[in-house]
């Protein structure tokens, strides 16, 4: 009942204006009543609930949206009703609204920065900069979103370089994230869909985007990979393998099935996956170790990321001298 009441808190905000007068500044209680034509002890009440949910913070008489929730509005305008309405065709098996892969992309990018723990502590367990590790490694990131996970690695060692590439729409998000971290110099962002780029044969590639003609000593797929469907999917892992050097690394954050019971969170995340795109889902870890072997890599090895809200994994394998 609670989490129903919340969610009808929310759409009244977004409904009666609350949630968009407070995107362009604080305002009073009296200032929003006034200008949105709203009751004064039922808009009170519902602002004194909106400060509780985090999404709306409250200094003195004056409130404002929360930076969380500034970005949320940025890019769900709906706060994802246009998402979970289709949760129901889905399930009945009706026709959906065509599936666009871009918006999954677009939507995990904008609140990418929420799992900057989980960056940090993957750049730890990968180890970059440590003793054992090459210096100054070359990272190459396919889909890197708003490039939180490839920053946060880059960040352990001052010789390590980044080549970004996405979509023209991540562009200012990616480069905003290396300047705020000061690897601006380190950071080259290409525009293009690494998947397209994975259809095309090697040589071909490497022409149209000399990135692709070069080898790097870490590859990385940051909740990107179980997007796809199973043959794309694959297909861009094998594509990340021959990026990686002999002897590199590829890395995939994702979500993997835990063998523990799931949480609300990846349970949420999950649906998301099976709303949002055509063929994703959330793959086990004996399968997804089998599916990188195929790919050519070779020993590899799994951890969950335990800083991660929504319980991401990584999987690292080490590219093989020779792959077919």
């Amino acid at each position: 009942m609670q989490l129903n009441a919340v969610s009808h808190v929310l759409r009244t905000a977004k409904q009666v204006g609350l949630l968009d007068g407070l995107r362009d500044g604080q305002r009073t209680l009296e200032q929003l009543c006034q200008e949105l034509n709203l009751r004064s002890e039922p808009a009170r009440l519902l602002l004194a609930t909106l400060v509780r949910t985090g999404i709306v913070q409250q200094y003195d008489d004056d409130y404002a949206l929360a930076p969380v929730a500034q970005l949320l509005c940025q890019y769900d305008s709906d706060l994802g009703d246009g998402r979970w309405r289709q949760l129901a065709d889905k399930v009945r098996g009706d026709d959906a609204a065509p599936f666009r892969a871009r918006d999954h992309f677009d939507a995990t990018a904008a609140t990418q920065w929420v799992h900057t723990a989980s960056a940090i502590q993957a750049a730890e367990i990968l180890n970059i900069g440590g003793a054992d590790e090459p210096r100054g490694p070359k990272i190459l990131d396919l889909g890197c979103g708003s490039a939180v996970w490839s920053c946060a690695m880059a960040f352990r060692d001052v010789g390590a370089t980044i080549t970004a590439v996405d979509d023209e729409a991540t562009r200012v998000a990616a480069a905003n994230m290396a300047a705020s971290i000061d690897l601006t110099r380190r950071f080259d962002f290409h525009p293009a869909d690494p998947a397209e780029v994975a259809e095309l044969p090697m040589d071909q590639a490497a022409t149209e985007h000399p990135w692709a003609g070069k080898t790097y000593d870490l590859v990385l797929l940051a909740q990107r990979l179980h997007a796809y469907d199973e043959a794309t999917g694959d297909r861009l892992l094998q594509f990340a393998t021959r990026l990686a050097a002999p002897g590199g690394r590829v890395v995939v954050i994702d979500l993997f099935a835990s063998p523990a019971k799931p949480s609300l969170a990846e349970t949420l995340e999950a649906l998301r996956l099976e709303i949002e795109t055509d063929g994703g889902r959330v793959w086990d870890l004996e399968t997804s170790s089998q599916r990188a072997k195929r790919c050519g890599l070779t020993d590899v090895q799994f951890t969950f990321l335990a800083a991660s809200r929504i319980n991401l994994g990584m999987l690292v394998g080490v590219r093989a001298e020779h792959i077919a």
